[in-house]
C-alpha cells in the first residue's frame, strides 16, 4: 500500500511509526477523559500511561519472538535488527503484559483497579483500531488469497514486500481493516457499555469477550504464517489466547457479581421515610 508517508532528504517517515503514535495519543486523551469520569487523578493517569506503553511495546515483541523462536534461535542477530525494533509485535503479548503491570500498579499506588481497567478499555479498542490502519499501509498482518475481488486488496509496493513479505500483485483479504473497523466499533459499544456499566471491571469484560471473538474470527483469515501456531496448527496463538480470554471473562463475571450480590445482602437496610398524619 503505502509504507512509507514520506520522504524528506534522509529522513524517512514509515506510515506505520505514524499512526501507532497517533494510536497512543489519541487513547492517552481518551484514557484521562474517562477515567476523570471514574474520579481518577489526571496526572496519575499520565505516569500509568507512560509505563504501561513500554511494557506493552516489550510484552508484544517478546511474544513475536517466542512465536517464531525457532527463526530467531538460527538467526539471533535478527533480535537486535532493525526489522525487529521497527515490527509492532503480537497484539495479545503487548495487553497480557500491560494487564500485568496494570495489576501491579493499581496495587502499588492504591487505585481502584476496576475503575482503571474499565477507562482504559474503550482506549485500547481506539488505538487498536487505529494502529491496524498503519499495518494495512506496511503490508503486516495481511490476509489469505480472497476469491472475490470485492472483499481484496492488491499490495505492489516492493518496500511492503521487502519489510513485511506481504505477497505482491495477488488479491488478499485486508485483515488489517477487518480488524480496524470491528475494533473501532468494539469502542463505540464499549463507551455506551461505560455509561450504563452496573458494577465496576463489567466494561473490561465486555472488551475481553468482544475483542476475543472479532480475533478469534478474523484470524481464520489471515495468511501471514509467522504469528505462531498451538496444537498441531489447529489454533493461532492468538486464537487460542482468545479462548483464554473467554474463560477469564467468564471466570472475572461470576466473580464480580458474586461480590456485588455478597455486598447487596450485606448492606445495612434504610427504613422508609414516614408519613405525616394529616
Amino acid at each position: 500500500m503505502h509504507p512509507i508517508l514520506f520522504n524528506l532528504g534522509p529522513i524517512r517517515l514509515p506510515t506505520y511509526g505514524a499512526l501507532v503514535v497517533t494510536a497512543l495519543l489519541v487513547g492517552l486523551w481518551t484514557a484521562v477523559r474517562l477515567g476523570r469520569r471514574e474520579g481518577l487523578d489526571a496526572g496519575r493517569l499520565f505516569d500509568f500511561t507512560t509505563w504501561m506503553i513500554i511494557v506493552a511495546l516489550l510484552g508484544a515483541k517478546l511474544l513475536m519472538v517466542l512465536t517464531n523462536w525457532s527463526y530467531y534461535a538460527e538467526y539471533p542477530r535478527e533480535l537486535l535488527s532493525s526489522a525487529t525494533f521497527l515490527a509492532g509485535g503480537v497484539f495479545y503479548g503487548g495487553f497480557a503484559a500491560a494487564i500485568l503491570f496494570a495489576l501491579w500498579y493499581t496495587r502499588r499506588y492504591r487505585l481502584p483497579a476496576r475503575k482503571v481497567f474499565d477507562a482504559y478499555s474503550p482506549p485500547v479498542a481506539l488505538g487498536l483500531g487505529i494502529g491496524r490502519l498503519g499495518c494495512f499501509a506496511a503490508g503486516c498482518d495481511y490476509g489469505k488469497p480472497a476469491a472475490s475481488s470485492l472483499l481484496s486488496v492488491v499490495f505492489t509496493h516492493p518496500r511492503a514486500h521487502e519489510i513485511t513479505g506481504v505477497p505482491l500483485g495477488i488479491p488478499l483479504h485486508p485483515t488489517q481493516l477487518y480488524e480496524s473497523l470491528a475494533s473501532v466499533l468494539i469502542f463505540g459499544y464499549l463507551v455506551w457499555v461505560f455509561g450504563r456499566k452496573r458494577y465496576d471491571g463489567q466494561v473490561f469484560i465486555h472488551y475481553l469477550v468482544t475483542y476475543a471473538l472479532a480475533r478469534f474470527g478474523i484470524e481464520f483469515l489471515r495468511g501471514d504464517a509467522d504469528r505462531g501456531f498451538v496444537f498441531e496448527h489447529w489454533l493461532s496463538t492468538s486464537q487460542f489466547i482468545a479462548l483464554l480470554a473467554l474463560a477469564t471473562a467468564a471466570v472475572l463475571t461470576f466473580y464480580f457479581r458474586g461480590r456485588r450480590a455478597e455486598a447487596a445482602a450485606t448492606a445495612p437496610s434504610v427504613p422508609a421515610p414516614k408519613r405525616a398524619r394529616s
